[in-house]
């Protein structure tokens, strides 16, 4: 269970950029399948907030939750961690 003012953070993949201060991050997991046991991937896409546009096409991102910036941004970006191949 999270702690009061704990904030979830996510690492994803930037899969667009082509709105201004904000990127899509894809983030996937891999899980078992609950009744034939397969590795199956699951992927959620989150809206994240970036100010001053950082991020590239392919970028490995850290992203931590916040407050409603918009109707579907909850996320905001805290750093690059890897960058991507372009």
């Amino acid at each position: 269970m999270n702690a009061r003012g704990r904030r979830k953070r996510r690492i994803g993949v930037v899969i667009s950029n082509k709105m201004k201060d904000t990127v899509v991050v894809d983030i996937s997991r891999r899980i078992p399948h609950p009744l034939y046991g397969k590795i199956v991937t699951k992927h959620k896409k989150l809206v994240v907030d970036d100010p001053g546009n950082t991020t590239h096409l392919g970028d490995k991102v850290l992203v931590e939750e916040t407050r409603p910036l918009s109707k579907t941004k909850r996320w905001r970006l805290l750093k690059v961690i890897e960058k991507g191949k372009e």
